[in-house]
């Protein structure tokens, strides 16, 4: 993992985003809501741009932040983003509506595994982004990896979990079962000869899987 000082110093270096931005940033620190780190997210949007991407599905919308930028970054992508918190998901309309993003992306309330049905009628994916529940993810990779096109991506943050997913010491009992299914995702995620996936330990580690 990057120390907090490089972390700190790159973040630095990033362009200062609009106010509208900026609000969401401070409003996610004093309500404890995870949205992605900013050197990981800058990371994300430049492979998007390179891949030309048109279309994403957002598993985890929080409150609408990594939809925002993506957006705002690729003015040719149109974003279906899931969230089961009904708080954050009305918060998250209301930024969107305020920055006038409502004809790009589309907010849908409920759980990701419950709502496939709902997904499927707006087709195929050039990328699935997975930032929800982390002990989730390979069920999320089951349940959406089929909606992704042919050389599309799958981002999953978060797959370190603060380092401690490489930590072979004594991990507590909360996060037990959580880190060990995220073990087990990114080792069926380098497994899975369907996709090339490389990890990058930025942030709280991502991972950027290829879709041959």
């Amino acid at each position: 993992m990057v120390s907090e000082e490089v972390s700190g110093y790159l973040s630095s270096l990033i362009k200062p985003r609009n106010s509208l931005l900026t609000e969401m940033e401070q409003y996610a620190e004093e309500h404890e809501v995870p949205i992605m780190d900013i050197v990981s997210i800058e990371a994300m949007l430049q492979i998007l741009s390179f891949a030309g991407t048109s279309k994403v599905l957002e598993i985890g919308t929080a409150i609408g932040y990594s939809a925002m930028r993506v957006a705002q970054r690729l003015p040719q992508c149109h974003i279906v983003s899931i969230e089961r918190d009904e708080e954050r998901y009305l918060i998250a309309k209301e930024f969107i509506k305020r920055a006038n993003l409502e004809s790009r992306v589309t907010l849908i309330f409920g759980d990701a595994l419950e709502v496939a049905s709902e997904i499927k009628q707006f087709g195929t994916f050039d990328c699935l982004f997975i930032d929800a529940a982390k002990g989730q993810y390979k069920r999320f990779f089951e349940q959406y990896s089929p909606l992704v096109k042919q050389n599309g991506l799958i981002v999953s943050d978060n797959v370190l979990f603060k380092g401690i997913v490489a930590n072979e010491g004594k991990i507590a009992k909360g996060i037990r079962t959580m880190v060990t299914n995220l073990r087990i995702y990114n080792e069926m995620l380098m497994a899975n000869e369907q996709y090339e996936t490389t990890f990058y330990p930025i942030g709280d580690g991502m991972a950027i899987s290829k879709k041959k």
